[in-house]
């Protein structure tokens, strides 16, 4: 089962498990201009323009993983915890890891910019980055 937490949930979880891998799955252009959090692994689930799921996702993901953590099952011990922009794509992702054999998979609720305001802005409701977690721009 998926298991969902806050954006400060899952900062707590990267910071007292040094094995966490925290994975934002949004595209290219959004992790670059946007932001990202800090030590994130970037691994996109879609790109435009067309926004179709990206060839060969899950075994570059178990690649991505294996490289940062030789030592360890990725399937079992890792702590992955999926982020986005509002939690949707990082959903999809994390339900994709399950099916894949992954057992300690979490959806960031939220994600990195947060739900649209009332104006349709983000940023100003919830997410990552309104509550604050450490995060930067390429």
């Amino acid at each position: 089962m998926l298991k969902k937490v806050s954006p400060p949930e899952a900062y707590k979880i990267l910071e007292q498990q040094n094995n966490a891998v925290l994975i934002d799955v949004r595209s290219t252009m959004e992790y670059s201009f946007v932001g990202h959090p800090i030590n994130a692994l970037h691994r996109p689930l879609k790109e435009p323009p067309d926004w179709d799921l990206q060839a060969g996702f899950i075994e570059k993901l178990r690649a991505d993983l294996a490289a940062r953590q030789p030592n360890r099952d990725i399937l079992d011990d890792v702590p992955v915890l999926m982020l986005c922009r509002s939690g949707q794509r990082s959903e999809l992702a994390g339900e994709m890891l399950l099916k894949e054999g992954f057992t300690n998979v979490y959806n960031v609720l939220e994600g990195f910019e947060g739900d649209k305001d009332e104006n349709g802005h983000r940023n100003t409701i919830n997410g990552w980055r309104f509550h604050g977690l450490p995060w930067e721009q390429s």
